[in-house]
């Protein structure tokens, strides 16, 4: 974990890393599904993509957690393609689409770089999972060129021990989704068939890695983990054990975000549970069952 300066991170770490993760690249073993996929070949993983990472945008994003946004908004990277499958995906567009462009690393370092001399708080990785290869790759370059904000690695949650590894030392601030805690859920709807399973496993290393979420005099976070869990229709996030899982067997000071924006998109449509938005009710409800977890950070 870097300090709360935000002082450079080691480029030697940086580049032994980002060699690291190419060997998980092709055939790919970067995220649970194991697929396989020879990308550096040109072949296409579960993800959808292959050798090179596609970026649709990078902005300084104000509409994210208040400790990220701040004032001058947090230094987003959108990549496409996804290592899940959510039949709700409300961006579907980049998840499945894969809109966007391919970049190099060295433009995808110039990003960050830009970021960075926007005034952004942090640098906030958005699903990144499938490209931690092209990811450290830039990253190296744009430490050369003296990059040094906070890393924020915003995930979906669906995460592999052996690559959350290659990130120790490296992302400052861990924002998972835990988005279930019932495998058969999350296989009919993201069709991640264990992902109850590896996201208890990822939280734990995240949580090893970085602790609970630290702020800064200013109100910023700078290292930690922060959860998002996003209530679904009809109790189907598992919201009690997740929540349990996490007083439980992470902490009961986990900062945890009770996100209530849940609406049809996709193909939600063609399953009957989730073809409406949440109600007041749930969130509530939701939000209670946190507390009542002995959780004491519920955002």
């Amino acid at each position: 974990m870097r300090p709360t300066s935000a002082k450079p991170l080691d480029l030697t770490l940086v580049r032994e890393r980002a060699r690291a993760a190419k060997t998980l690249l092709s055939p790919c073993q970067l995220c649970p599904h194991g697929c396989g996929a020879k990308r550096d070949h040109g072949e296409t993983g579960r993800c959808g993509l292959s050798a090179q990472a596609v970026v649709s945008s990078a902005f300084p994003h104000k509409g994210e957690e208040e400790c990220l946004s701040g004032q001058s908004g947090s230094g987003t990277i959108f990549f496409s393609g996804c290592n899940l499958s959510c039949v709700y995906c409300q961006n579907a567009d980049l998840s499945r689409d894969r809109e966007g462009l391919e970049i190099t690393p060295s433009c995808l370092a110039a990003q960050m770089i830009a970021l960075q001399m926007a005034g952004c708080h942090n640098l906030n990785l958005v699903s990144p999972t499938h490209v931690v290869p092209q990811i450290l790759d830039a990253l190296a370059l744009a430490v050369e060129q003296g990059f040094h904000l906070p890393i924020v690695y915003n995930t979906g949650g669906y995460d592999l021990l052996e690559t959350l590894h290659l990130l120790e030392g490296v992302v400052d601030i861990y924002m998972p989704d835990f988005k279930y805690s019932d495998n058969a859920t999350a296989e009919r709807y993201s069709s991640a068939p264990d992902y109850f399973t590896a996201a208890q496993d990822a939280l734990r290393e995240m949580h090893r890695q970085v602790g609970d979420l630290q702020m800064n005099d200013e109100g910023l976070a700078v290292s930690g983990l922060l959860v998002r869990h996003l209530v679904l229709p009809e109790g189907l996030a598992g919201t009690r054990e997740a929540m349990r899982f996490l007083a439980d067997d992470i902490s009961q000071n986990t900062a945890v975000n009770i996100m209530g924006q849940y609406r049809p998109a996709g193909d939600a449509c063609l399953h009957p549970k989730i073809d409406r938005a949440v109600n007041l009710e749930e969130i509530i409800q939701a939000k209670r069952i946190a507390q009542d977890a002995g959780l004491t950070r519920v955002l």
